[in-house]
């Protein structure tokens, strides 16, 4: 895109300065206002993407660099509301986002009656009632899934200057696990009300503020470069992202998953012979998640199981790795990929637990015949049922 150089004009380069400024502890609000003539400015969506891409990119602190994208929609907000016509309503994939948004926004206003009441007196049926509405909550946290594996790799696609969009997931981060321990104070035996309310305040806080930048920043932009293929496209990819508040219709997903395999089409291996349609069937049929990043660390392709662990669309493939991955495990992804290419290493593993699940992760670095690094192969597998294996079962027993 043209319009996405690095030739700045006058009021982003004032704008990328002023982010980077407001990052510093002392920084002085007014008086950089003044400096950088923020005021004189008018700021499109692209210009604010531009100017936190540079600011990304600067090496500061991410929780500094938080604050200070706080602080510039707050300056920024009457301006861009104004400005801002949201006419990209009339396409439906952003539409019901937007109405998730709004239930959400309805949700918070419900709850917030009982969160004053529980700074009056405190009972369990009390505590009950808003751990159910932060449950709520934190099933609502899937938006911002479906945002960072649908929605960012379009942004990724149109807009070189994007690194801004690893500061909106450090705040779906933040927001997540703020619910969590949101709902832990709440069901634990002695409730900690100034704890209580000093996270929940960020909860609502976070979801305010992301909110905005989605409809006032990321949809617009998304709105003016992607096309009518692409918008069909990422309503197909919603189905393994149920919304809390305004589910796609299922009528709305068509699939095309097989439509470019052909029973004639055979890839000859050097243990056999399989037609894509077997290829394909027994990718689907493994128990693992299995995703392929080559050499030049971009995704090229991802098994897709019955019981996926981790989502994973079609909008992935050709995007950059560290772009798969939150702010926060972008130094580990890099780690892991620079070992495996200096054949230091040729395998990590890591293991987590997932509510009932109890996930192992392996990396595998892949080599050619002659040797040559050609990239990383991700493996993931639920292995509660294994780790609780135990004598031998040498007969059947169904």
């Amino acid at each position: 895109m043209s319009e996405f150089t690095h030739k700045y004009t006058q009021k982003v380069e004032n704008l990328s300065y002023y982010i980077i400024a407001l990052s510093s502890p002392d920084a002085k609000g007014k008086q950089l206002l003044e400096k950088y003539k923020i005021l004189d400015f008018d700021f499109s969506p692209e210009d604010v993407l531009i100017a936190l891409d540079t600011a990304m990119n600067s090496n500061l602190e991410m929780e500094n660099l938080k604050t200070a994208s706080n602080k510039l929609f707050n300056i920024l907000y009457k301006h861009l509301i104004e400005n801002e016509k949201r006419q990209y309503l009339t396409e439906p994939f952003l539409r019901q986002l937007v109405k998730d948004n709004i239930g959400v926004k309805k949700h918070m206003s419900g709850i917030r009656a009982y969160i004053k009441e529980i700074n009056k007196k405190q009972n369990n049926q009390l505590l009950g009632t808003l751990k159910k509405g932060f449950e709520e909550m934190l099933r609502f946290t899937q938006h911002y899934i479906l945002i960072q594996n649908i929605v960012f790799p379009y942004i990724e696609k149109y807009i070189p200057p994007h690194a801004c969009l690893q500061l909106m997931w450090a705040f779906h981060d933040d927001i997540a696990e703020n619910i969590k321990q949101t709902i832990e104070l709440l069901d634990s035996e002695k409730f900690d009300l100034k704890k209580f309310n000093k996270i929940s305040s960020k909860v609502y806080f976070n979801i305010s503020t992301i909110l905005f930048r989605e409809e006032y920043v990321l949809f617009p932009v998304l709105y003016k470069y992607a096309t009518a293929n692409d918008f069909s496209q990422m309503i197909i990819e919603t189905e393994q992202f149920p919304l809390e508040y305004a589910p796609f219709s299922k009528t709305a997903h068509t699939t095309n998953s097989n439509t470019y395999i052909s029973s004639e089409n055979v890839v000859e291996l050097s243990t056999g012979k399989l037609s894509l349609e077997q290829l394909e069937m027994i990718f689907s049929h493994l128990p693992v998640d299995m995703t392929y990043v080559d050499e030049n660390d971009e995704v090229k392709f991802f098994s897709n199981p019955k019981h996926r662990i981790f989502p994973r669309t079609r909008s992935i493939i050709g995007r950059k790795v560290q772009n798969c991955h939150p702010h926060d495990s972008v130094h580990i992804v890099n780690k892991i990929v620079e070992a495996f290419r200096k054949g230091e290493k040729n395998e990590a593993a890591f293991w987590l637990q997932m509510g009932q699940k109890f996930v192992l992760i392996k990396y595998f670095a892949v080599h050619d015949q002659q040797g040559n690094y050609r990239g990383v192969l991700e493996v993931s597998q639920e292995v509660s049922e294994i780790r609780g294996l135990t004598g031998e079962r040498r007969l059947l027993d169904w």
